[in-house]
């Protein structure tokens, strides 16, 4: 029984790593990327998404919740893990290892950010081009969301590939090779959208 529930609990954190939570990664990626078109295109993009219909209701149930039991299963599962670079240094044994340390530190950052973002907006604070200017004109904080957002980005590619394995989507070697190709194309990719966007307010 216990092996069951452990099963369906590593697929459902699978499950919502890519649907709901990367596909809101990348939606806020390309929102915070019309900042290279300048301040007024981010701050219509940005006010867009903030007069979205039912608003709260999506932000609980289809990023928060989800979000959540992502995080806080995937802190379990990173200090339950039993690493073996040292007898197995193999390619796919790192990207094991760096999708366990980058989770820790998205816990992090993403608290953080959203503290910053989000819920100072609760408090009167404007979430706009301004904002994330002043955040960002602090070195440390930029190298901070500079790392916070290729984190992210790999996290969600490196999570694609073993939920493409894990749901049985790639099951042969070859697939599996290609797969990983993909993946580290989308995060190159990805990650210029979101460097970019980063610099666009500094």
């Amino acid at each position: 029984m216990a092996s069951n529930r452990e099963f369906f609990y590593r697929r459902l954190h699978s499950l919502l790593g890519v649907v709901p939570v990367g596909i809101f990664l990348v939606q806020h990626l390309m929102v915070n990327h019309f900042a290279t078109r300048g301040e007024d295109a981010f701050n219509r993009a940005a006010h867009f998404m903030e007069n979205l219909p039912f608003r709260l209701f999506l932000e609980i149930f289809v990023i928060f919740l989800p979000l959540l039991f992502h995080a806080i299963y995937g802190v379990y599962i990173a200090f339950t893990a039993k690493f073996n670079l040292k007898e197995f240094g193999t390619f796919r044994n790192w990207m094991f290892v760096l999708q366990r340390i980058t989770g820790i530190f998205l816990v992090i950052f993403i608290s953080w950010h959203v503290g910053e973002t989000r819920i100072a907006s609760e408090f009167g604070t404007p979430v706009d081009y301004q904002m994330m200017a002043n955040i960002l004109d602090n070195p440390f904080m930029f190298v901070f969301y500079l790392l916070g957002v290729l984190s992210a980005v790999f996290h969600l590619c490196n999570g694609l590939w073993s939920f493409c394995v894990s749901w049985g989507i790639t099951v042969s070697p070859r697939s599996q090779q290609i797969f990983t190709y993909l993946s580290l194309i989308l995060f190159v990719l990805l990650s210029i959208v979101g460097i970019r966007a980063l610099y666009a307010f500094v």
